[in-house]
């Protein structure tokens, strides 16, 4: 089962990285694809996996697109900030 996500936050390999890496905890998520530019996530899965991607997303501080605004908003940007960071240093070194 394939299912797309559109969420907001994502600037870089950073954020993918995490978003990859804690959405592949599930071990119904067989993989994750980030597009990065158009802020899009695709989970492949056996079952339907969409409510939990969500609430992890959510925790790590990349909310679907259009669920916050004003100052939660603010605060979820906050914590992709800390997510993005957290992603860069688990990021493999290129050599």
């Amino acid at each position: 089962m394939e299912t797309r996500i559109e969420v907001e936050n994502i600037r870089c390999g950073g954020c993918a990285n995490t978003i990859t890496k804690k959405l592949l905890e599930n071990e119904q998520i067989q993989s994750v694809d980030v597009d990065i530019e158009h802020q899009v996530i695709t989970l492949h899965s056996a079952s339907d996996v969409h409510d939990t991607a969500v609430q992890t997303l959510f925790s790590l501080g990349y909310p679907e697109r259009g669920s916050v605004a004003g100052m939660q908003s603010l605060k979820e940007k906050a914590r992709s900030v800390v997510s993005c960071a957290i992603g860069r240093i688990d990021m493999p070194k290129k050599g």
